[in-house]
Parts: structure tokens; sequence; C-alpha cells
């Protein structure tokens, strides 16, 4: 049977980033997989050509060939089709579970084990009994993240049972056993249509053990709801999405385990008066036409106060300076980027009857040299209707 465009199977254009990839992938092989599909041969040969066309599209290298050739690019012993099955030598399934794995170590499993179970033996267990790690979203000023800044935040999370000294046993002595449902494996294998899968122990939760004597309080979990305050330094430099982590500072582990990772995500407001690019800035500034157009000294803002820039005659509307070292520093480096003020000629709304006198006898001395902008218009313009 002719093998359908990767492109096609997956349902994206051939400009799809990684990410709209992995994201109809998931979907498709969600509504696919075999679990959900027993006994039905069509749908488990979909399920085998998604995995096919992922492993494909995923690789830049090998994406690239298939753009080039085709899925000529794979038929002579290079490619996923001369590997057994289509697929490289590799499991289907680990694809499905490499795209759905939570990650993180947070001790949430993935979405391939909450929906179709699987996943290892004690090595897994023993990683679930560690505490999951957070997220936490931080909004910071410009100016904070321009100088950099010390914040104390107010985590909630999962901390310590006080009762049994985190450890999950009534007076914190804790008579630990082997699960009886799953012999201390922490696994359970069950039949799912043709396959065999593992999925974490019900009674365990996946470590395996048990206590005889679970403390009342946190019921032998070893943890309750509370909260906690932490000091984070945020560094000058530091850019929109920057993710900082804590160590430590996510949920506490089950019975005494290790506690997960707090990961807080800078989030930098919007600012009144500059933009930022990197490490530059950006601002506009009013001109009033008088000094447009005699020259002189305008005062201009930065983030360390006021500075001046010097303005020659006859300067026009969206002329930009540039001062150096006055926008961000590098997070790396330190080397600050500069600023960059744009000016727009003032011109006022309301004027006195002198102040229109004064202008009307000033307009009628100004020629066409003082005004090189209207003079070369008019020019064109003229030569453009023949005359």
């Amino acid at each position: 049977m002719e093998k359908r465009c990767y492109y096609e199977v997956l349902s994206v254009s051939k400009d799809a980033d990684t990410t709209v990839i992995k994201k109809s992938y998931r979907k498709l092989a969600v509504k696919y997989h075999p679990d959900k599909n027993p006994d039905d041969k069509e749908a488990e040969e979909k399920f085998k050509e998604l995995g096919e066309a992922y492993t494909i599209l995923m690789d830049d290298q090998k994406r690239a060939a298939y753009d080039r050739y085709g899925h000529r690019a794979f038929s002579q012993g290079t490619g996923p089709s001369a590997a057994g099955g289509g697929f490289g030598g590799a499991d289907p399934f680990d694809i499905f579970r490499e795209v759905f794995s939570g990650g993180g170590g947070g001790g949430a499993g993935s979405i391939f084990e909450e929906m179709f179970g699987g996943g290892g033996g004690r090595g897994r267990s023993e990683r679930r009994k560690r505490g999951s790690d957070l997220r936490y979203d931080l909004q910071i000023s410009l100016e904070e993240a321009a100088f950099g800044v010390e914040k104390e935040l107010k985590i909630e999370r999962l901390v310590g049972c006080d009762s049994c000294d985190g450890k999950g046993a009534s007076g914190g002595s804790a008579d630990i056993r082997s699960c009886a449902t799953c012999g201390g494996v922490g696994q359970v294998i069950t039949s799912r249509g043709f396959f065999q899968v593992q999925q974490p122990c019900p009674t365990c939760e996946g470590t395996g053990e048990s206590i005889s004597n679970p403390c009342p309080k946190c019921s032998g979990d070893g943890r309750t709801d509370g909260s906690s305050r932490i000091k984070l330094k945020i560094p000058a430099g530091i850019m929109e999405g920057a993710r900082l982590r804590s160590v430590g500072h996510g949920d506490s582990g089950r019975q005494g385990a290790s506690s997960g990772d707090l990961y807080v995500v800078i989030h930098i407001k919007e600012h009144e008066v500059f933009e930022r690019d990197d490490t530059d800035l950006y601002c506009e500034v009013p001109l009033p036409f008088t000094l447009a157009a005699l020259g002189g000294e305008l005062k201009v803002p930065t983030l360390n106060g006021e500075a001046k820039v010097k303005v020659p005659a006859g300067t026009q509307t969206n002329t930009s300076f540039r001062l150096k070292d006055k926008g961000i520093p590098h997070l790396q480096s330190g080397r600050k980027g500069d600023l960059l003020v744009n000016v727009q000629v003032e011109v006022p709304v309301k004027l006195s009857k002198s102040q229109e006198k004064l202008l009307e006898e000033f307009a009628g001395t100004i020629t066409g040299k003082n005004q090189p902008l209207g003079g070369s218009f008019f020019e064109k313009a003229k030569r453009f209707f023949g005359g």
C-alpha cells in the first residue's frame, strides 16, 4: 500500500513547527490508540502510521531529507522502513510516552499512564514518593527587571505533617511493610484488549509500601496542606518568561521523601514610558516646535532619572537620539544596552491673536530652502501633474 504524506497523516501544514506537530500527534494518538479501539485493525495501523510520521517530522535532519526526497529518502535501508515496523527500531508506544510525558520529576506520572497505564518497576515507584514540582507566576516592574530585586513569596504547598514528623506513622514510629496488593513492586499488571500493561498499584499508589499504623492527621501520607514563605533573588536583566528554580520548595515528599522544586516564571508589567527590546529601551518624547526649529537641550526620562539630549536646529518628527548605556544590563555579561529616544514635534493647538499674527508674519518669510520636505514634495507633485 502506498504511504500517505506524513504531513497529511498528522493533519499539519508543511511549515508547521514542532509544537504544532506534537499537539496534533497527541490528539490523533489518543483517538486511534488501540486501548480505545480494541480489535480495530484499522485504528491500530493508523496509530502506527502516526508514530512513523511523528518520528520523521520531529527530527530536523530526517524532516529535511523527507521534504526533499519524500518517502524515497528512507526506502534504501537508511530510513525507518528499513529498521522494522517503520519506526527506526523504536517502539511506537515509547514515542507516545515521550510526547505525553509529564516531566520534571513532579510525581504526577504522565498522561499516558493516567489514560492507559504503563510505566516502569520499582525505579518509578521510588520516584513517585518525591514531592511534586510547583509553578509560581510572578509579575515584576520593568525597573525591578533592570536593577534586580529580592521578593518574598508565599507558596501554598504540601508540607510535612507535624503530627508524625512527616513519616506517615502514628507517633512517628513507622511500621513499614511491603504492600500486600502488589507485593512491594508498586505496579500491577492489567489486561487492556490485546495488551498487558503496568500501572501504579491503587493500594499503595505506586510506593510498594504500606504502614500498619498510619497517622490519623495525614492518613499515612506524611503531608498536609500548608504554606511557606521564601525569599527569591531576581537578577538584573531578567527577561519576560524566564524561569527561576528554587530547589526543595515544591511539595514535600511522601513519608519523609525529598521535596520537589519550585519554578518561578517571570512576567514583566507593561511600562507607561518605555518599551523594551532585549537590552535596549525605547521611548517617545514630545519636542516643542520652537526647540525643534531653534535647537537646544531637551530633558528626557531614563530608568536612572532625567537626562539631557542636545537637539540640533531643524530637527524633524521621528528623529531618534541614542543614549549609550541607558538601557537594561545583559543577564550574563552585565553590559548595558542603549536608550533610543524618538522625538515627536509638538505643535500648539490654541493660539492667541498676537501669536497667530506673529506666526503669519514668520510664515511669509519662509522660503523653499527652509522647507526641504515640503519643497521636495511639491516639486514631485508638479511633475506628476505635468506642470
